[in-house]
């Protein structure tokens, strides 16, 4: 999509990626005429601001040139000071180069012309800044002159060797990317020449062999530093080739889309991926020199485009230079042209400005721009996302405590046209270690049965005495004879009243002896022995008897008036509520128990202090009220941290199978607050990777889940989290792009890794139903995480049909009360249903067909993990050879001189580099264990090892020399230079 246009015939250059705003400079074109036939010449600055939605751009520097130009180019060169901006350099007829300063030119101060030269001989072409080194400029004329310039002595140039043979015009010249001493220079025969400067001497020429390529343009590739492109501009072979030194008889590729001569090519910087070419055939294409296609194309203008260049700073952005006067700046993102067609419109109704200009007494109407009904305002962008907003690196978390990463991996060079699988890594992260413990001891204790070790486990593990005497309490109901046992608890047993009883018969005895009547009844009447008390008075005296009967009736009508122990509930002292319980355990109904300890437990919570108040959580567990308790305990203990819920579900489970086993049956599902925790436990068991043990919490159906939902109000919290971890807690189904195999770790399982561990995922999740609610079922260890295992048992410990939170709010113990036997046997474990086929990637689908499978991956993909797993496929085993053991101390001794360099080198720099040449001398072992090296460099190889033994670093070096100018480049390429690096790095650290 065009941005921005200026009417100039011109060549252009773009400020520094370093330079803000951004600026384009152009300079009259040489050999080329306007309408007018000026020969003026002149060199302007424009500013580029993309926030003003029309094409025009502001003129922010003008300055009248001496002569016309042949190419700009804008660096960095004294960019050091505030008030610089850096230079350009123009090249002219007759080898004039000239050196202009931007500052100077923008704020129009002083003389812009810093140095001028006239050393070459003809037009000056080709220009280039250094990369690495602002002040070094090459620049390239006729008789294949190439001058390497120093800006800070301009006068006096350096060239890179001899002259090549015969004497032809330089087209292009241009650094490398990678390598600073490095350049390149092309001839409009189609001959390339690559230049080392430090040997002042060209190092490879490449050329193609049918002689019709005749070169346009020349860019080395931004990231491989022995890649490069040149264009052709014959018609008769309208292409682009593709060169790798390393492989320098013939181009490794070859672009073909242009149907005539290729004028100009640019590389992206900001992505190796996008290479601009305009050509003669009027059409500007961005290619894929990585797959050979175009992935975006202009439209097809009427003027060839001599020059194309991509923005620095913004590298969405290019500019283009046309034979016919224009130079225009195009977005490839696409865009929307409904905001330049009311800009224009707006600009015309403005210039009359609604006044009358033709004298008519009336303003002209607002002006109204016909419907463009076939023409689409919409650009559409590239075919796939640039670089630049791909994510090199992505995380997020996930359902299930998963934390998903990605990044891109970088393609070797020499295998640049194959297709690189991107791996996603999944990872189980646990933080409450404690609580996994925990939860994994309560699974544990359900599915064995065995509850009453494991709360003579809590109550010897207790720190407080409440927290003590409740898991006694819980621990009674799960026993025989519970009745006497929690009377125990209150402080009442059988053998202490029998021998009060005793001692009482003895004192009466005594006041009888001793004639002491009166005496005699109090101490029956504190006994409540009445009878005795009655018979005793009538012997004493009518005074004493009327007393008696006084005293009878009165503590017959306030405690045991017609047995109503509900009174006694409502009006007893609640300093005394464990007397009131006792009673209700000794003397109340079976029926009416439950009912009674829930209204003890009631007024202990409502007229109670604190203490009282969590005394009442004893009452319910002994009518084995699970909701009361739940309610209780909420309000007087905090539940919002892991650990703190895990107590309260602890309880709960424990208090819920004793009355499963009790009652032998399930009853309606659990209220609001006990449904709310269990939703709260489910989703922290499933947030730390137990999405097996989480579901046995939670309903089976969506039946079940709307039920609860009725029970607990708006919230579906547990409806969602039930929909979502069916769909992940099961085991996967492979997913993926046909005939790629991921490299990575090994296999993902469906057990959570440990804390730290990913594993490189590939295919989605298969979730399966699971029939559960609220309490751990029977499940096979196989499919529960590995931080979460359960023994199997015989029998289920919980499942819906009898689930512990089942029971009414007033319904308790049957027929012999608390710790009576069953009369129903347990249910059997139910069996997992078959595993189903689901997954939620309509998403995935969608972007797939929008962008390709790798671009989502790329990008934000990462939303599709919330409801899917990912599957690798297996590594494949390969054999590797064994080192032959003559060439066994080249290894010992390489890898001994990295260890000790790591040992003592402590610049970051530095160890970069030894950790790279680990893996770089895995290329020179690869090749001894295939014999794929002459003896030459065998020989040279053991010399050098020797050296190093000898810690004769600068011998061995110069060994280095002698087997590589002596030895095949694509032989020795793989190996050598990182020896080179490693004695220098011994050298300098005197290991």
């Amino acid at each position: 999509m065009k941005l921005k246009e200026i009417e100039r015939t011109a060549v252009q250059a773009w400020s520094p990626a370093t330079t803000h705003p951004i600026y384009l400079a152009s300079g009259t074109s040489a050999q080329q005429l306007d309408a007018s036939f000026s020969t003026n010449a002149t060199l302007e600055i424009f500013e580029v601001d993309f926030r003003d939605p029309s094409l025009d751009m502001k003129q922010k520097g003008t300055l009248p040139a001496s002569n016309r130009f042949h190419k700009l180019i804008w660096g960095n060169f004294g960019n050091g000071s505030a008030e610089s901006s850096g230079v350009i350099i123009g090249g002219g007829d007759n080898g004039v180069l000239t050196m202009y300063s931007v500052h100077q030119i923008l704020t129009s101060k002083g003389d812009p012309v810093l140095g001028q030269t006239e050393k070459h001989s003809g037009p000056v072409r080709a220009l280039d800044f250094n990369p690495f080194q602002s002040n070094l400029l090459a620049s390239g004329a006729n008789d294949s002159e190439i001058f390497i310039w120093d800006l800070n002595n301009f006068s006096v140039p350096m060239t890179p060797g001899t002259k090549s043979q015969p004497h032809e015009d330089i087209s292009v010249v241009s650094w490398n990317r990678q390598v600073q001493h490095i350049l390149s220079s092309a001839h409009p025969s189609g001959k390339a020449v690559v230049w080392d400067l430090r040997k002042n001497e060209p190092i490879i020429k490449v050329s193609d062999h049918s002689n019709r390529m005749h070169c346009s343009g020349m860019a080395w590739h931004p990231e491989v530093a022995t890649q490069l492109v040149l264009s052709s501009e014959d018609d008769r072979l309208p292409v682009i080739q593709i060169w790798d030194l390393r492989f320098a008889t013939s181009p490794l590729s070859q672009l073909e889309g242009h149907t005539r001569g290729v004028l100009s090519v640019s590389w992206c910087q900001a992505d190796p991926d996008l290479l601009l070419s305009s050509a003669k055939d009027n059409r500007i294409l961005c290619w894929n020199p990585s797959v050979g296609e175009v992935v975006y194309e202009l439209p097809i203008r009427s003027q060839w485009c001599f020059d194309v260049q991509w923005c620095p700073r913004n590298p969405s952005v290019f500019s283009a230079a046309t034979f016919d006067g224009w130079i225009n700046i195009y977005s490839v993102m696409g865009g929307n042209l409904e905001a330049q067609q009311k800009t224009q419109a707006d600009k015309i109704s403005s210039s009359f400005n609604n006044l009358d200009p033709f004298g008519t007494g009336q303003s002209l109407p607002p002006l109204q721009v016909p419907e463009q009904v076939t023409q689409t305002t919409l650009i559409p962008p590239l075919k796939k996302p640039p670089k630049w907003i791909r994510r090199p690196v992505g995380v997020s978390f996930a359902f299930g405590g998963k934390l998903i990463t990605f990044g891109l991996t970088k393609a070797p060079g020499q295998q640049m046209q194959q297709i690189y699988p991107h791996q996603v890594f999944i990872s189980q992260v646990t933080t409450e270690t404690e609580f996994l413990l925990r939860s994994k001891e309560l699974q544990m204790a359900l599915q064995s049965g065995n509850l009453l070790d494991y709360c003579q486990g809590k109550i010897q593990t207790a720190k407080l005495p409440f927290e003590e005497n409740l898991w006694n309490f819980l621990k009674v109901n799960l026993e025989q004879e519970s009745r006497t046992k929690l009377l125990k608890l209150l402080g009442y047993s059988k053998e202490e009243l029998q021998r009060k009883v005793r001692d009482t018969d003895g004192l009466i005895s005594q006041a009888l002896l001793l004639g002491n009547f009166e005496g005699a009844v109090e101490l029956c009447m504190r006994a409540e022995r009445f009878a005795d008390a009655i018979i005793l008075a009538i012997a004493g005296g009518d005074n004493l008897l009327k007393k008696t009967q006084k005293r009878y009736f009165a503590k017959q009508k306030t405690n045991l008036s017609v047995q109503n122990w509900q009174d006694i509930v409502c009006t007893c002292d609640l300093q005394s509520w464990k007397e009131a319980l006792a009673i209700l355990l000794t003397y109340s109904k079976h029926e009416d128990y439950t009912q009674l300890c829930d209204m003890l437990g009631a007024r202990l919570e409502s007229e109670g202090d604190a203490a009282l108040s969590s005394d009442a959580c004893l009452c319910y567990i002994s009518s084995g009220n699970v909701e009361r308790l739940v309610e209780c305990w909420v309000k007087n203990h905090e539940t919002s941290s892991p650990l703190a819920l895990q107590d309260l579900i602890e309880k709960v489970m424990v208090l819920s199978r004793s009355v499963e086993i009790l009652r032998g049956t399930a009853g309606p599902a659990p209220g609001p607050v006990l449904a709310e925790r269990i939703t709260q436990y489910a989703s922290l068991l499933a947030s730390q990777g137990c999405l097996a043990a989480a579901m046995n919490y939670l309903p089976s159906s969506s039946k079940e889940v709307s039920e609860n939902q009725a029970v607990v109000g708006n919230s579906s919290i547990g409806g969602e989290m039930v929909l979502c971890m069916r769909e992940t807690v099961s085991q996967s189904q492979p997913f993926g792009p046909v005939g790629v195999r991921p490299v990575g770790p090994a296999p993902f399982s469906s057990q959570p890794s440990l804390p730290g561990q990913s594993m490189p995922m590939t295919s989605p999740g298969v979730p399966p139903p699971r029939p559960a609610l609220f309490t751990p079922a029977s499940v096979p260890s196989s499919q529960l995480p590995a931080a979460c295992p359960l023994p199997v048992a015989s029998q289920s410990p919980l499942d819906f049909s009898s689930a512990p939170f089942n029971c009414p709010m007033n319904m308790g113990y049957p027929q012999g009360g608390p710790g009576a036997p069953s009369t129903k046997p347990l249910p059997a474990a139910i069996p997992p249903p078959p595993t189903g086929k689901y997954c939620l990637c309509d998403l995935c689908a969608q972007d797939e067909r929008r962008w390709g499978l790798q671009n989502i991956m790329e990008m934000d993909f990462l939303s599709c993990f919330f409801s899917c797993q990912y599957h690798q496929l297996p590594r494949e085993s390969i054999e590797r050879k064994e080192l032959p053991p003559e060439h066994q101390a080249l290894k010992t001794t390489f890898e001994g001189l990295v260890q000790r360099c790591s040992a003592v080198a402590t610049d970051p720099k530095t160890r970069r580099k030894l950790e790279d040449a680990v893996q770089r001398l895995e290329c020179l072992y690869e090749k001894l264990r295939e014999q794929a090296l002459s003896p030459t460099i065998l020989m040279g190889l053991h010399e050098i090892a020797r050296c190093i033994e000898a810690k004769n670093y600068p011998q061995g070096l110069v060994v280095h020399t002698q087997v590589v100018s002596s030895s095949s480049f694509s032989e020795v390429s793989g190996f050598m230079p990182i020896l080179k690096v490693l004695m220098t790095i011994a050298g300098k650290l005197n290991v």
